[in-house]
């Protein structure tokens, strides 16, 4: 199998084109994206063949790091962006198909050779699962979402004084399973500084659905206009808000990679 490494601000996946999905795709991705073990990665994408009746160029099923399945990322979603063009010499502009929807995604060049800027509509954010309240001392207000995937979002009055991997999970349980992140808003309004904990993964670099999901709950919280810069340990990205939310960021190859 030949795969090519990408990442998205330091969210990293791994990228495999095949024809059907195996029956060990969970296995496959535990081997696959061990830090140690096997070539690490926080996912694996494999990418299918579009649908033609639906109109999409290629399909993205993507494995967490656990082997458990994800409906949707942003991060991942730039990287299969990046690969396709790559690979299949498509044109900049591609219909994915996802465990989430169908998603309209452009693909421009960059200065560097091997970095891309992709831009995704990733839909609307939708309000996520039902929580009263939220038992943790740090938080000043919270929010659910769904960005295709399930996000707490929680305003904090620092995020750096937060530890993403101590407070993650419990949080992540208590709402159901669901990503959490931790934001504190700038204090000019132009966007707000994010820390995520991702079910399956764990702390990561950067989570777009997560920006998507932070960016309109601020919004909806007057900390932020329509459109939010969102920034995160392993970079930034833009969301623009409006019937859909709207993530432009990076996506970055990395190396290709020949398994088995």
């Amino acid at each position: 199998m030949q795969l090519t490494k990408h990442h998205g601000l330091g969210n990293d996946f791994l990228v495999a084109f095949v024809d059907a999905l195996p029956e060990d795709a969970p296995e496959l991705a535990r081997s696959l994206c061990h830090r140690t073990r096997g070539v690490g990665a926080d996912g694996l994408i494999l990418a299918l063949p579009g649908d033609p009746s639906a109109g999409t160029d290629v399909t993205m099923v993507l494995f967490n790091a656990d082997g458990s399945r994800a409906e949707m990322s942003g991060n991942g979603i730039r990287c299969l962006a990046q690969a396709a063009v790559q690979r299949q010499g498509l044109g900049g502009d591609l219909s994915i198909g996802t465990d989430a929807g169908i998603r309209a995604v452009s693909v421009e060049a960059s200065n560097d050779p091997v970095i891309v800027q992709v831009r995704v509509d990733m839909g609307p954010v939708r309000p996520g699962p039902a929580l009263e309240s939220i038992d943790y001392s740090n938080s000043l207000r919270f929010a659910t979402a769904d960005v295709g995937n399930p996000h707490l979002v929680i305003q904090v009055a620092d995020v750096g004084a937060v530890d993403p991997a101590a407070d993650g999970p419990e949080l992540s349980r208590l709402a159901g399973e669901v990503n959490v992140e931790f934001i504190s808003p700038r204090a000019d309004g132009s966007g707000i500084d994010l820390r995520v904990w991702e079910r399956g993964v764990g702390v990561t670099e950067a989570c777009g659905t997560g920006a998507c999901a932070a960016a309109q709950a601020a919004h909806n919280w007057g900390l932020t206009g329509t459109v939010v810069q969102v920034s995160m340990p392993g970079g930034d990205v833009r969301v623009e808000l409006g019937d859909t939310a709207v993530l432009i960021g990076p996506a970055a190859f990395i190396a290709t990679v020949r398994y088995g």
